[in-house]
């Protein structure tokens, strides 16, 4: 009987599982990263206190158009009042308009005030953001040098020689941190340094 069915040998090695692709994981991996950075975000709202809530929706009100407008109009009318343009209209403010210079200075004081604590609050996610995505990288760090062993491994059993590829060699040690950082701050310091000196001697070429 003529089978015309193919068959796999016994011996064949299964095909191997479709990975997913370096793209899909780098999509996946972005949307975790803002999952965390918008929790972040939600827990830090949610821990406000009422003066806090109040100050940052005071914050939304003067960013706003609204806000623009009142005062535009506030100013066109205060002082063309009381520097007597509104014909019998009595001047309660007159030049140079002493109650409004009051006003206007104690609504910038408390306007500072909560810019400033929204500021410093969003200085706060933004140093945990910070802190979370360093921790992430090294962990991917951590991930990737394991897979690189792994890799190594199988470099091994077909039989090459892993000690032959000095850049694989250095790409499996695991991310000395210290180390890095160290040699970031030597490089700013000479980059710093080589700054001064280009300055110093644009000042004397400048006197001579």
């Amino acid at each position: 009987m003529d089978d015309s069915t193919p068959t796999h040998s016994l011996d064949e090695p299964p095909a191997p599982a479709t990975a997913p692709s370096e793209k899909t994981e780098r999509r996946r991996g972005r949307l975790i990263a803002n999952r965390a950075f918008g929790a972040l975000k939600a827990q830090h709202n949610a821990e406000r206190t009422l003066f806090e809530a109040a100050a940052d929706r005071l914050n939304i009100i003067a960013a706003s158009t609204p806000y623009l407008v009142l005062h535009v109009v506030w100013f066109a009318i205060w002082i063309p009042w009381n520097l007597g343009w509104l014909g019998p209209l009595p001047e309660f403010d007159p030049y140079p308009f002493g109650l409004l210079t009051m006003i206007v200075s104690l609504e910038a004081i408390f306007l500072s005030i909560f810019v400033l604590m929204a500021q410093k609050r969003e200085s706060a996610i933004a140093e945990l953001r910070e802190e979370l995505a360093l921790q992430v990288s090294l962990r991917i760090e951590e991930e990737s040098t394991k897979t690189l062993q792994l890799v190594a491994g199988l470099y091994t059993r077909l039989g090459h020689r892993v000690a032959e590829d000095q850049e694989l060699l250095d790409m499996m040690q695991p991310l000395d941190v210290a180390a890095l950082e160290k040699d970031l701050m030597t490089q700013i310091a000479t980059a710093a340094a080589a700054r001064r000196m280009s300055r110093n001697r644009r000042v004397r070429d400048s006197e001579a």
